[in-house]
């Protein structure tokens, strides 16, 4: 195994270096990265102390600032030390300045402000949390989006990323021969799009299985038994084909993927929508 260093330096929350950093290093295979992460760096003396950091375990640094000075200050160190320093925004705001025709502001964090937009994170984030595993099903009709799943099919962290994203996401249990708790072909539920999530019946029974350790329950029941749980699924899965919900199979996806799944099916359904109600004017 090789093992690198590489400094990731932001004047914000570092949330955009590090996902980008990480895409790139998932490309290359046995490598181990240690990641120095250097936020909300907004003063020289700060600078300074990445430049020892750097200095004390060399390794590509890519930034993320802003501020001129600051960069300027970051790239010298870094030529004096011999390695490399790489500014992923430039190519992005080089295009976007000749497409507006207009000069960055060049202030750290704008894109963390407390605007309109933020509030509403908020908002489906708290809505979210309330209506988790088919809580508040009197209000529910209020969602943007409805995940249903059996247990365990990541409809929890899904929302979670969705009102992270500023929608307004609820989840609902799938149980056999349990009702749901709300009726979801009602006509108040028009706006909402509800997605069913399906897994691999033996890929869930080990999810189940880790879950039922941590709680240091051991004893087999129904909730792990293989005929049992592909009733479930197959229950779900008839329950989603007869109303026309739309199913995901989650088994190979990332929270992330099935999340963006979720949002192209939610995009086609709003164009969909608009096409039916476009005038020609």
């Amino acid at each position: 195994m090789n093992n690198y260093h590489i400094h990731l330096v932001s004047d914000s929350t570092g949330e955009t270096i590090e996902t980008l950093a990480r895409a790139c290093i998932a490309q290359f295979e046995g490598i181990t990265v240690c990641e120095n992460v250097w936020t909300l760096v907004r003063t020289s003396g700060q600078v300074a102390k990445i430049l020892n950091g750097v200095k004390n375990h060399p390794g590509v640094v890519i930034f993320t600032m802003v501020d001129r000075n600051l960069r300027a200050q970051l790239e010298k160190g870094c030529e004096s030390l011999g390695v490399p320093c790489i500014a992923v925004l430039d190519p992005i705001m080089e295009a976007l300045k000749d497409t507006f025709s207009a000069e960055a502001s060049f202030k750290p964090g704008l894109q963390h402000e407390m605007d309109q937009n933020y509030f509403k994170r908020i908002e489906a984030m708290h809505f979210a949390l309330a209506h988790d595993d088919g809580q508040s099903s009197h209000e529910i009709h209020n969602a943007d989006i409805i995940l249903l799943g059996v247990s365990r099919t990541s409809k929890t962290p899904t929302c979670v990323y969705l009102a992270n994203k500023g929608l307004k996401t609820a989840n609902i249990p799938i149980v056999p021969q349990c009702p749901l708790p709300t009726d979801l072909s009602d006509p108040k539920f028009a706006g909402c799009l509800i997605v069913g999530l399906t897994k691999d019946p033996r890929r869930l029974i080990q999810v189940r299985k880790n879950r039922l350790n941590l709680l240091n329950e051991t004893a087999h029941t129904d909730y792990v038994d293989l005929d049992t749980v592909v009733d479930e699924v197959q229950f779900a899965r008839k329950l989603c084909n007869k109303h026309s919900w739309p199913m995901i199979d989650v088994t190979r996806k990332s929270i992330e993927e099935t999340a963006t799944a979720i949002l192209n099916l939610k995009m086609k359904r709003d164009q969909a929508y608009e096409d039916s109600n476009w005038d020609g004017e």
